[in-house]
């Protein structure tokens, strides 16, 4: 792939760079957020090589590249005006054009998906050291007393804890507020001095109002409503400060409302808010342990080719993750990207006059089995169909085996086969021996389905 080429290409058929307001990627996609989708060529763009598909969801566009993803986003971002999210905050509101037919739902799932995905790097590999860090322990290479494991055990902790404040500036991205004021708010809530006033259980008060005294570590939901509320506060200090002393006279007025409302209203809420959605949690895996795995086994698939994994799944990975210390999503995901890779595999062994596409369907079979499942999806099963509801079939009824046996993943990461550590519980040995077989049941279920109903359709 031309990775220049194509980034020029998608510029130009996305309606160009005054069509983009935001622009982020996850480990296959580029997310557009732009002014206008109606502008984009969507004919053109499916055509472009090395494309797999393109997906409107959620106020995102999506251009499904694959693991190439990050090489063609470094070619874009030079043909971006240098205002980027990532350099300086995104212009007003105003100058986007709403999509009248995008629901009030698909909005919040956009919104919610626009913070996690540029947090995921940060977080994924801090739960891949801390995986490494349980292997080396359980086979007594490292031993927990050392100071080597010291380190690197508050480094692999370092995202967590610091979660609001990458969620802070995640979302002021996506709010239309200064990062770097969002950031602010988001060490407001970790600062030494409030977690020693949390931890010493003393009643405090500010100007007479009571402060609730809460650890805000690795939480999720207070800090983005904090900065939602936050973008208005700015907005409005912008409107009626003078110009002469705009510069320090509207961070000020930000800081100095948005500080004690976050400390005593709007932080505590989210807390509260949090806590409900761990109680959820809590309650199905208690009385409904199999039934997230069995549903991210068969649907996850469907959720992937919504563009929609990520803002359905990662703010309820990580509450369950940063709360009990695993999640029973990652095992639904891991037999159904087993299953993909298997309905590929099938599919190459079948097709006998078309060698290109069938170095495609191998290829687009390994990466699914790694975690990778867009090439599979769209490039091999999807197209015939048959693969895909084999896929289906095999992920249902591998999710319902992981599911009832109560296979937990213990750090958010990719699920594929290079990534069963993930699994590796200390307590409980069998844990990753159930995923393995898993896997395998969905594996095998998966190829030989596809492969009856490919011989059938013949």
């Amino acid at each position: 792939m031309d990775y220049k080429s194509t980034a020029n290409t998608i510029m130009k058929e996305i309606g160009g760079r005054g069509n983009v307001n935001q622009l982020t990627h996850c480990a296959t996609r580029l997310r557009f957020t732009l002014k206008d989708s109606e502008k984009v060529n969507q004919q053109k763009m499916k055509a472009i090589p090395g494309i797999l598909g393109i997906v409107n969801s959620g106020g995102q566009f999506q251009v499904i590249i694959g693991q190439d993803v990050a090489r063609v986003y470094n070619e874009i971002i030079p043909l971006l005006s240098e205002n980027t999210p990532e350099q300086e905050e995104i212009k007003e509101a105003d100058s986007v054009v709403p999509d009248k037919k995008e629901s009030v739902i698909s909005r919040l799932l956009g919104t919610i998906s626009g913070i996690f995905t540029p947090i995921l790097p940060a977080i994924t590999g801090a739960a891949m050291l801390k995986t490494l860090l349980i292997l080396l322990t359980m086979t007594n290479i490292m031993s927990k007393e050392t100071q080597t494991y010291a380190i690197l055990n508050f480094v692999s902790d370092a995202a967590f804890y610091f979660l609001p404040v990458m969620l802070a500036f995640s979302a002021a991205n996506k709010f239309k507020m200064n990062p770097m004021m969002a950031v602010s708010l988001g060490g407001v809530l970790l600062h030494p001095s409030f977690a020693a006033m949390v931890e010493a259980k003393n009643p405090v008060y500010f100007l007479g109002i009571p402060v609730s005294l809460v650890s805000y570590g690795s939480s999720v939901i207070p800090i983005i409503l904090v900065v939602w509320a936050a973008s208005y506060v700015e907005r409005f200090a912008d409107r009626v400060t003078p110009k002469s002393v705009r510069f320090f006279m509207k961070p000020l007025i930000t800081l100095l409302v948005m500080a004690p409302v976050a400390l005593i209203f709007i932080a505590p809420l989210g807390n509260i808010v949090g806590t409900y959605v761990a109680m959820g949690i809590d309650f199905l895996n208690n009385h409904f342990i199999w039934i997230l795995p069995l549903i991210f086994g068969i649907f996850g698939p469907v959720f992937i080719m919504m563009g929609m994994h990520y803002a359905v799944t990662i703010p309820i990975v990580i509450q369950s993750i940063t709360t009990y210390g695993f999640d029973m999503i990652g095992a639904g995901f891991l037999v159904a990207n087993v299953a993909q890779g298997a309905a590929a595999f099938a599919v190459a062994r079948q097709i006998k006059n078309d060698p290109d596409f069938k170095v495609l369907a191998n290829s687009a079979a390994f990466t699914a089995l790694l975690g990778v499942t867009e090439p599979a999806i769209y490039g091999v099963n999807l197209k015939l169909k048959k693969p895909f509801y084999a896929v289906l079939v095999a992920g249902g009824i591998s999710g319902l085996f992981v599911g009832l046996m109560g296979v937990k993943r213990l750090a958010l990461a990719p699920t594929g086969l290079l990534t069963l550590p993930i699994f590796a519980d200390p307590n409980n040995m069998m844990n990753i021996v159930y995923a393995i077989i898993g896997a395998a049941i969905s594996f095998v279920l998966a190829y030989f389905l596809t492969t009856l109903l490919l011989k059938k359709s013949k």
